[in-house]
């Protein structure tokens, strides 16, 4: 107790001798959370608030309990974290599969195996921001965004064996196959008494709220991580390690030490210290894997008490290393220029991020779709 005390004094009167470091940092992270989080959040909060209401959540639960069972030890809503946490970055995996639980559709075990490879990078930030933006070379970004996926998908394979199989539920029949199904979720709508307008009303009051919470994630840390410079801790931390690594230099040992605790920043920072090589790209996909402290706070923040943040640490480690191991096998497959060709011209990181969110999401949701369902007819053919 009285070391958080200590800490958060020790903060505020660092903040208190450093006010226009404090504004700059916070003006900073304000930007960061306007381009890039807000368009790639706040549009997919609302959508997946609606469609939970509207029992898609439960539609792809039955759909896809055939599946998801055997590859992931998962029951089937799961399959609608994973759609949403794939395509719309942090903390939405993390928020749904709360959600979920909650509500009873996961218990305990599979709520905190789900929470551990349903985070990521937007596609819009590893395609625009640091791809297109910071590295100047677009054809990366198909690299980066492989390499976080599939390790993403291996950790979701592999934290199967954390927890025994639980009996799966048969799914509800489905024959006529939607038109019976509608009409069960339309009578436990009636049930619940929550007409469209006010589903629509409490999607955007909840959304808009989680998104905000984000943003002071956002400005909260960047002023730490201002703070963490000017005591010059990145800087002292970087000589020490090149001491003991000197095959790092003391500015690469710094970059990477300030994306273990914010992911962007270590990226910019990476991209500066590191010539363009393989090694430059496989560092990216580590910070993007391990995501950083800011993330860590955000998902611990979201969770509450009930379920355990170990098990997302334990899967962001090993998503780091994976996400690595898997760009070094990807880049060989990307013809990648020796300079960005010029006059590239790119939409607004506003624009792109939502764009790129929700093509995504339609990639991932129809082929799901049509995986339920070739699950369900195979089940009836038996």
């Amino acid at each position: 107790m009285y070391t958080k005390l200590l800490l958060f004094l020790f903060l505020a009167v660092s903040m208190l001798f450093h006010p226009q470091e404090v504004i700059a940092a916070a003006v900073q992270g304000l930007t960061l959370w306007w381009q890039f989080v807000l368009p790639a959040l706040l549009p997919f909060f609302i959508l997946a608030e609606l469609l939970m209401g509207a029992g898609l959540a439960r539609l792809l639960g039955a759909l896809l309990e055939p599946l998801m069972r055997p590859i992931f030890r998962l029951p089937g809503a799961a399959s609608f974290v994973i759609a949403m946490g794939y395509t719309s970055g942090f903390p939405i995996g993390a928020i749904l599969t709360d959600r979920l639980y909650q509500q009873g559709e996961l218990n305990k075990e599979e709520a905190e195996h789900l929470i551990a490879f349903t985070n990521n990078p937007s596609p819009g930030f590893m395609f625009g921001a640091v791809a297109a933006g910071m590295m100047q070379q677009p054809r990366l970004g198909a690299v980066i965004a492989a390499s976080v996926y599939s390790a993403n998908l291996a950790v979701g394979v592999l934290f199967r064996f954390l927890h025994p199989p639980q009996p799966s539920q048969p799914a509800a029949p489905l024959s006529p196959p939607l038109k019976n199904n509608f009409r069960v979720l339309s009578r436990q709508l009636r049930a619940q008494q929550v007409p469209v307008g006010q589903l629509l009303g409490n999607a955007i009051r909840v959304s808009v709220q989680t998104t905000l919470a984000v943003g002071g994630f956002i400005v909260f840390f960047a002023v730490v991580i201002r703070l963490l410079s000017l005591w010059q801790l990145f800087s002292l931390l970087g000589a020490a390690l090149h001491g003991l690594l000197p095959f790092i230099s003391s500015n690469g040992w710094e970059a990477l030490l300030s994306g273990v605790v914010e992911m962007t920043l270590g990226c910019r920072n990476t991209i500066t210290a590191f010539t363009p090589s393989a090694g430059q790209t496989g560092l990216i996909c580590w910070l993007m894997g391990w995501s950083g402290l800011s993330i860590l706070a955000q998902v611990a923040g979201f969770i509450g008490n009930e379920l355990s943040v170990k098990p997302y640490v334990y899967g962001r480690l090993l998503h780091a290393f994976l996400a690595m191991g898997f760009s070094q096998c990807f880049l060989p497959l990307v013809k990648i220029p020796a300079a960005s060709p010029p006059g590239i011209f790119l939409p607004s990181p506003f624009w792109l991020t939502w764009q790129l969110s929700f093509q995504g999401f339609l990639l991932l949701i129809v082929p799901l779709f049509c995986l339920g369902w070739l699950c369900h007819l195979r089940q009836r053919a038996r």
